[in-house]
């Protein structure tokens, strides 16, 4: 990891461990390329989540945004995730 995506981490956690008393229900959002792929791929990341997911497809379909609503148990866990999901081709975090 490099340094800038670990000072990003860093502030991350500490910006939600101020803000949020935890657990919570943590909004993910996404952006990835319209291929089954990596739609799939996002949403098994939070199976047996209890996570709501929704999807929207671009005006032109080249891409979709995906939102998630899950409960996290801290911000160690939101990190985890998105750090999981970061292996995504073309995936992009919001």
């Amino acid at each position: 990891m490099d340094k800038k995506t670990e000072d990003f981490y860093i502030r991350l956690k500490s910006e939600l461990e101020e803000s949020t008393t935890w657990p919570a229900v943590y909004l993910y959002k996404f952006i990835v390329p319209t291929d089954a792929t990596s739609i799939n791929l996002v949403e098994n990341t939070f199976n047996n989540m209890g996570a709501v997911i929704k999807t929207n497809a671009s005006k032109t379909g080249k891409y979709t945004s995906i939102s998630v609503n899950v409960t996290m148990q801290n911000p160690d866990k939101v990190i985890e995730k998105y750090q999981e999901l970061s292996t995504i081709e073309g995936i992009i975090s919001l």
